[in-house]
C-alpha cells in the first residue's frame, strides 16, 4: 500500500489538452479499454455544452465531437471489447452509441426508452451485453431501463426497444448506475432518494433481483465497487458525505457498514489547504485500497485514503487546474490519472512525469482580449532583451 501511495504522491502533469474554440466544463471522462497489443487509444469526455469530445489518449489531441442537440448528453462509456464504440445517455429518452472509426457524426445505434423518460445516468455491463439507464423522476415515476446491447455494429442507426424496466426500487432521480467490474449480472444504482441498491439482473423480477438496499441518508453523487472480488459498494453524496458497505456480510450477523462519514470536509486534515468537495472514488486493485478524490475551488486535487478506521490525506496534486475539478478517470494499466474541470482543461497525470512545455500552460487559460494584448507586449520585451 505504501508503494502505491508513493506512486500517487508522485503524479505529475504529463499532458494538457489544448483549449477548444468553445470552452466547456468537463463533466465525465472514460478511457477506452486497450487491445491486447497496445495501450488504450482514446479518451472520451462529456461536456457542459451538450457534446461528447474524443481525444487521443497519449497526446490528448482532439479527434472529434458528437452532439445531440437539443438533448443533453449525460455520462460517457466505452464498450469493453471494442475501443471505438462510445455511449452516452441523453435527456431525449435515448442512449446513443457512436463509432469513432466512422466519419459520420450520427449515432450508429440508438437505444430508445419510454415516452416520458429523461436519462441522466447509465452504464454498460462488463460483457457488453446489457445497457442500463436511470431516469429523472417524472410524475412520481423513476425507472431503471434495460436493453440488449449486442449487435451495435451490425445494424447502423437502428433503434432498439427496451428489454424491460425496474420501477419500484427508487422514488427520485437515479443519479448513478455502475455495473460490477467482473460479474455481468450485478448492478448498483444510486439516487437522490439516498438509496444505493444492488441488483442481480439474472433474476426474473425486480423484487427478487434486489439483493440489498443501503441508505446513505443523502442525495447520491457517485457510486462504485471496491474490495477483494469487488464485494463492497461505496458512495459519495451531494453534501460531501461518504458511505462504504460490505455486501459480502449480507447473510451474516456482521454489520454491513464499513464506514460512514457525515462530512468528509471536516474529517480529513489538510495542512495549509482545505477540502471543498468530493468528485468520486477509485479502487486500486493491486493495493486492495479505496481512495477518494476531492479538491478545492481553485483546482487543487486531494487524494484521500479510506480505511475502516477513517480517512487520511495521501497527496495533493497542485498546479494543474485553475477551477473546480468535475471528473476523473484512473488507468490501472500505466497508473495514470486523467482529470477534467470547470477550467475546460483535460489533464493527464503520470508518476514522475515532466510537463514538456511551460509556454503551453499560459495559453490554457481562456484568453481575454486584455490578456492577448499583454501577451504580445511580453513577447516583444523578451526579444528586445536578447
Amino acid at each position: 500500500v505504501e508503494k502505491i501511495e508513493e506512486q500517487l504522491a508522485s503524479l505529475r502533469i504529463a499532458k494538457r489538452s489544448t483549449l477548444s474554440e468553445e470552452p466547456a466544463y468537463l463533466l465525465d471522462i472514460d478511457v477506452s479499454t486497450p487491445a491486447q497489443s497496445e495501450g488504450s487509444r482514446f479518451v472520451a469526455v462529456s461536456c457542459s455544452n451538450k457534446s461528447i469530445r474524443v481525444y487521443n489518449r497519449e497526446t490528448l489531441n482532439f479527434l472529434r465531437e458528437y452532439s445531440s442537440c437539443p438533448g443533453i448528453l449525460n455520462g460517457v462509456r466505452f464498450a469493453h471489447a471494442c475501443d471505438s464504440l462510445v455511449f452516452s445517455a441523453c435527456s431525449d429518452g435515448t442512449v446513443k452509441c457512436w463509432d469513432i472509426r466512422l466519419a459520420t457524426e450520427k449515432a450508429v445505434q440508438v437505444f430508445s426508452g419510454y415516452p416520458s423518460n429523461i436519462f441522466i445516468s447509465f452504464d454498460i455491463n462488463c460483457s457488453d451485453l446489457i445497457l442500463c439507464a436511470g431516469t429523472e423522476e417524472v410524475e412520481k415515476d423513476t425507472f431503471l431501463v434495460f436493453w440488449d446491447a449486442r449487435g451495435v455494429t451490425d445494424c447502423a442507426s437502428a433503434t432498439k426497444e427496451p428489454l424491460g424496466v425496474y420501477s419500484e426500487s427508487h422514488n427520485d432521480d437515479v443519479t448513478k448506475i455502475s455495473f460490477h467490474p467482473v460479474k455481468p449480472n450485478l448492478v448498483v444504482s444510486g439516487s437522490t432518494d439516498g438509496l444505493v441498491n444492488v441488483f442481480d439482473i439474472n433474476k426474473d423480477n425486480e423484487d427478487d433481483a434486489l439483493i440489498s438496499t443501503c441508505n446513505s441518508d443523502s442525495s447520491v453523487s457517485f457510486i462504485g465497487w471496491s474490495g477483494k472480488d469487488y464485494r463492497q459498494v461505496y458512495c459519495t453524496t451531494h453534501d460531501e458525505s461518504f458511505c462504504w458497505w460490505d455486501i459480502a456480510q449480507l447473510d451474516t450477523e456482521e454489520p454491513i457498514t464499513l464506514l460512514h462519514v457525515l462530512d468528509v470536509r471536516d474529517a480529513v486534515c489538510i495542512e495549509n489547504d482545505s477540502l471543498h468537495y468530493l468528485v468520486g472514488g477509485l479502487y486500486h486493485e493491486k493495493a486492495d485500497k479505496l481512495f477518494l478524490i476531492g479538491g478545492t475551488s481553485t483546482g487543487n486535487i486531494h487524494l484521500i485514503g479510506c480505511g475502516t478506521d477513517g480517512l487520511s490525506l495521501v497527496s495533493t496534486l497542485c498546479g494543474g487546474h485553475s477551477a473546480t475539478v468535475r471528473s476523473f478517470c484512473w488507468n490501472l494499466m500505466d497508473e495514470s490519472l486523467l482529470t477534467g474541470g470547470e477550467d475546460a482543461q483535460l489533464l493527464l497525470w503520470k508518476p514522475g512525469a515532466v510537463e514538456q512545455s511551460l509556454a503551453k500552460k499560459v495559453s490554457m487559460k481562456v484568453a481575454s482580449s486584455v490578456q492577448k494584448r499583454v501577451r504580445v507586449h511580453n513577447s516583444s520585451l523578451k526579444s528586445r532583451k536578447k
